[in-house]
């Protein structure tokens, strides 16, 4: 019998991405209290981050009633990858990435911020940790779906802005991990939140330009990983991050390539 289709997917979508994160999130921090080995910790953290991929997983049958779940994924990847976009979009943040270690290697007088890698082998295991845990993890379900089902009633930079609200809001548990109270607190939420929408309007153009869920994924690792890597004061971090993946956003929204940003028709069908 074919079950009755949700008339709010992503609204479910969401309640029930947080539903499944956030007593994940909990296990995390108990891991912690009870300091059980570090591969312990980064294991139930990796699996807290698939909570939007469970989410989807879950109620796939009720949004899709006729649609194969593993064809679904294969879809989300069946186009060829451009090698010239996804050299443009690494190149962005290769640079930006390069730009913030200028400005702290200017800012501690030539001193640059420490790298927390300290061998090729840690270098492997942050690699995959970074890559299977977020990356992997969330992409299905809030790019793979929910960011492609609004296209089909908005346009693609309001279903940008929109996904980035609630993705960001998602991380709402970590923000207390950080340590800030207060002032401080206020300030990196802030430039947090600026982050991740501006950089959810960069991986939708790019996504739209090559309907690949690869992209959004590069993005994402790419993102997590040059921030995770570095030793140093993650409110400074996460204010220049905001800033620059602000100012490639806005130059994204004027210059809409092939007006990726303000037309939806292209996205019915996908």
């Amino acid at each position: 019998m074919m079950e009755k289709k949700l008339k709010k997917p992503i609204v479910s979508f969401i309640v029930l991405t947080n539903l499944i994160f956030w007593p994940l999130f909990l296990l995390v921090g108990l891991t912690a209290m009870l300091e059980l080995p570090k591969i312990v910790f980064d294991l139930i953290l990796g699996i807290s981050a698939w909570s939007s991929t469970f989410a989807f997983m879950i109620l796939f049958r009720r949004i899709y009633p006729e649609q194969n779940f593993i064809a679904y994924v294969k879809s989300r990847f069946k186009e060829r990858l451009q090698f010239s976009k996804v050299a443009v979009i690494v190149s962005i943040q290769v640079c930006i990435a390069v730009v913030v270690i200028i400005i702290m290697f200017m800012k501690n007088d030539a001193l640059s911020p420490s790298i927390t890698i300290s061998s090729l082998g840690m270098l492997v295991y942050y690699f995959i940790k970074t890559l299977v845990s977020g990356p992997f993890g969330e992409e299905l379900g809030w790019r793979g779906f929910a960011l492609n089902e609004l296209q089909k009633r908005y346009s693609a930079l309001r279903s940008a802005v929109i996904i980035g609200f609630w993705w960001g809001m998602w991380h709402a548990p970590i923000w207390f991990t950080t340590g800030f109270t207060g002032a401080h607190l206020l300030q990196y939420i802030v430039f947090f939140m600026i982050a991740i929408i501006a950089t959810t309007i960069i991986m939708t153009t790019f996504y739209n330009l090559n309907k690949n869920l690869w992209v959004p994924i590069i993005v994402h690792f790419l993102f997590n990983f040059s921030i995770g890597i570095r030793n140093g004061d993650i409110l400074e971090f996460i204010m220049y991050y905001a800033c620059l993946y602000s100012i490639v956003a806005i130059i994204l929204i004027l210059i809409n390539p092939k007006k990726v940003l303000y037309g939806r028709e292209q996205h019915k069908k996908q």
